[in-house]
């Protein structure tokens, strides 16, 4: 694993070009945020699923549950429980709820939710415009890594999702199904 100031130094826009097949033929900022995600699971302990969901709650991005299987059998996903589908609708859900719960209170914008569960934890963060990414994780997991590495991928990522990028990304999630 890599330290944290070696991750922050690495390829902010990511890489041209990625190893993730549903990558290829979309636009470089499209590849470099699958490059992130990719990163993301990658290089943080105990991640099990993690999507990026827009404003309206549709799934732009998500991880590969199946690579998560070999990693943790027991957190392995059958059938639509643990699907990307599921985290999405769950992010979004969340989202909603503690903006609401934010405006309520007048409490300002919402920057991370976590719900920590005996089993897992689930963490929502706003990126920009509304979209939101999620994170699923073990329940052993180190909750100030997991936060450090969403705030990353966040600053990486905020300002290259653009409604044209969201649509390309919607778009791509549709024809991969």
């Amino acid at each position: 694993m890599r330290t944290p100031s070696s991750s922050a130094a690495a390829g902010a826009a990511g890489p041209s070009t990625t190893k993730d097949p549903s990558a290829y033929g979309l636009s470089s900022e499209a590849r470099n945020l699958h490059w992130l995600l990719t990163n993301l699971v990658e290089e943080v302990p105990g991640l099990l699923s993690v999507a990026v969901v827009s404003s309206d709650g549709l799934l732009l991005l998500s991880s590969d549950p199946g690579r998560n299987a070999e990693r943790h059998p027991a957190a392995s996903p059958t059938g639509p429980k643990g699907s990307s589908a599921d985290l999405a609708t769950i992010v979004s859900g969340l989202g909603s709820l503690t903006i609401g719960a934010a405006k309520l209170m007048d409490g300002g914008a919402v920057k991370q939710t976590v719900v920590a569960m005996e089993e897992g934890s689930l963490f929502v963060t706003s990126i920009s415009d509304g979209s939101l990414l999620g994170v699923h994780a073990t329940p052993d997991c180190d909750m100030s890594v997991v936060a450090y590495h969403m705030a990353l991928f966040v600053g990486r990522a905020g300002h290259v999702l653009t409604p044209e990028l969201r649509s390309e990304l919607r778009q791509s999630m549709e024809s991969a199904r």
